[in-house]
């Protein structure tokens, strides 16, 4: 990582130009379009389908990223007119025909992502039964999103949500665009030089802490949120790499919002608030742009 002061200070004024080129100034408003790149959609009652419509909102978030488990059998509504896309969510068992469901769903443009579950289901990234899914991902043009570090599942065993394991997987695989959800958290110095490492691997900072922020004493959200991804930010050296996400319901947008906002320097917000986003999910630009959650 030496970097001459030349090189580094170039590739800044260089990113900055970019991204002042293809967005507004932002100095002296907030008013830009937010993606959510890490939401779950399965509503166990109507008033969380409109609770999270009215955070998306209030929020000014106009489109989202919905992770499905079991195949895509859990956690799919319809909610495009939303800006909403959903990831096909590999269960536990991927054989003949959930490969076939896959596809049909790639292909009909029901599921426009898809998310593998790293530690819930004990198989490494590297596993050859995800080797079907990453052909899919090549053909449909589509990322591939993993589930990192810890599991709310006390059974999920935690060696293979390791993002290192993540490194192997993209070189062999440079065609696919590969997303290591939560930063790894806590391991989010691997998963941050996995992303470094490799042009094809972005991060989502969704969930590094869950509950409403807003509640919390801002020292413990400083600690857990604010000060992992600015130092993630900044060692990235790429504003292209992370991607702002909540882990919905786990964690309210609003607050979380906020606390990430704080981390990252405010010329850089439009790119990891929206424009990321949609560079790795393309099918948030079919969607997304410019529409509402109301």
């Amino acid at each position: 990582r030496k970097v001459s002061t030349l090189l580094l200070l170039s590739f800044l004024l260089n990113s900055c130009a970019s991204l002042r080129a293809k967005s507004p100034d932002l100095s002296d408003s907030d008013s830009f379009p937010i993606i959510d790149a890490h939401v779950h959609t399965r509503f166990e009652k109507p008033e969380q389908r409109e609770q999270l419509l009215r955070e998306m909102n209030q929020s000014g978030v106009v489109g989202a990223v919905s992770h499905t488990g079991d195949n895509g059998r859990r956690g799919y509504e319809d909610l495009k007119k939303y800006g909403v896309i959903h990831c096909f969510g590999i269960g536990e068992k991927f054989g003949a025909a959930e490969r076939r469901l896959l596809e049909q769903g790639l292909a009909s443009g029901k599921f426009s992502c898809i998310k593998i579950y790293l530690g819930y289901i004990p198989r490494y990234a590297y596993d050859p039964v995800y080797a079907p899914a990453y052909r899919a991902a090549v053909k449909y043009r589509v990322p591939v999103v993993f589930h990192t570090g810890d599991t709310l599942d006390r059974d999920g065993l935690l060696k293979y949500a390791d993002p290192l394991t993540i490194d192997e997987v993209s070189v062999r695989h440079r065609k696919v665009n590969f997303v290591i959800a939560h930063c790894g958290n806590p391991w989010i110095e691997s998963a941050a030089e996995v992303a470094y490492k490799n042009p094809n691997v972005y991060l989502d900072g969704s969930a590094l802490l869950i509950g409403d922020l807003s509640r919390l004493p801002d020292s413990q959200v400083d600690e857990y949120v604010v000060r992992p991804l600015r130092w993630i930010f900044g060692y990235l050296e790429d504003p292209s790499k992370l991607m702002f996400g909540t882990d919905w319901p786990l964690t309210p947008v609003a607050g979380y919002l906020e606390a990430f906002k704080r981390a990252i320097p405010r010329e850089h917000w439009r790119a990891v608030f929206h424009d990321n986003a949609v560079h790795v999910f393309p099918a948030l630009s079919k969607v997304a742009v410019g529409k509402s959650a109301n």
